[in-house]
């Protein structure tokens, strides 16, 4: 089996290498035409072998790097490709909400899986985004890997900053053995949120308290949700998220009002300090001992 590491995934593709037993591990030469257009080549003899392609795709040239590097593996005459797709790009939009819009999410399965055996992400914002895939494709999860990393911090209390979050923050409660709850959310506009306490929350004045997403993009709710617990008495704030985007300032705000924040390695971030890797590496080992 050989792994290749895309430009957005290079360190984590080595880290997935590594768990599965020091795999052969590769970097594409990727590089610009003087009209903009990428071009890549792939090196080492890959015909008749299993490739793990590993590309997260947070930008539209990290998508188009992520379709030639399968294409390329395919005309290498790989025997299988399994494609890992840390952080899932265009996902958030897995409905048509007003007429003449594109299902993202399904249109990019179906892009993705063309040249794959299977596919791998990471935290999908709909679960229901597998669903549009034809060929064999599987979700791990983030939560794990945060859960190694806090369970080593003297965390007392976990928070969801929504209730869409409940879920996430009910496992992370079950792995660390802790209390949680989650806010009450109100958006006011794309980057505006209200946020309150719900009702019968654990004490937590004087705690350490870990809020937990599984994204983060701008920031302003967990901003927000920092500086509703601190007004409350919190005695620390950790942030930990699966997926760190952290666009334009989010990270040095979010910096400025907690004590700790921590996101995987599905992004490369200031904030990445749990690695995703043992977890996909477990769904592959899973794949290649059932074909």
């Amino acid at each position: 089996m050989h792994v290749i590491g895309g430009t957005a995934s290079t360190a984590l593709a080595e880290r997935i290498s590594r768990e599965l037993g020091n795999a052969p591990f590769g970097i594409p030469f990727v590089k610009r035409f003087p009209d903009g257009e990428m071009y890549i080549r792939i090196g080492g003899r890959l015909e008749g072998d299993d490739v793990v392609v590993v590309q997260s795709t947070p930008s539209d040239p990290a998508l188009l790097e992520l379709l030639l590097l399968e294409d390329a593996v395919h005309e290498a005459g790989a025997r299988r490709t399994f494609v890992v797709v840390p952080y899932f790009g265009y996902a958030r939009q897995d409905r048509r909400f007003f007429p003449g819009e594109p299902v993202s999410a399904r249109s990019l399965s179906r892009h993705v899986e063309l040249d794959a055996d299977a596919v791998i992400t990471v935290d999908l914002h709909s679960p229901t985004t597998l669903g549009h895939f034809t060929k064999p494709a599987f979700e791990a999860s983030g939560i794990p890997a945060l859960a190694r990393l806090l369970r080593e911090r003297p965390i007392d209390l976990l928070v969801s900053p929504d209730k869409g979050g409940i879920e996430r923050v009910r496992r992370m409660a079950q792995l660390l053995d802790r209390p949680w709850f989650a806010l009450e959310k109100r958006r006011i506009d794309s980057d505006k949120v209200e946020l309150s306490l719900p009702p019968d929350v654990p004490a937590f004045a004087g705690k350490h308290v870990a809020l937990i997403d599984d994204v983060i993009t701008t920031g302003g709710t967990i901003v927000e949700a920092a500086k509703l617990l601190k007004r409350h008495g919190v005695g620390a704030t950790s942030v930990a998220c699966t997926h760190g985007l952290f666009l334009r300032d989010a990270f040095e705000r979010i910096k400025a009002v907690t004590d700790e924040v921590y996101s995987t390695d599905t992004l490369e971030n200031p904030a990445e300090k749990a690695s995703v890797a043992p977890d996909i590496a477990q769904i592959l080992l899973r794949e290649l001992a059932s074909k």
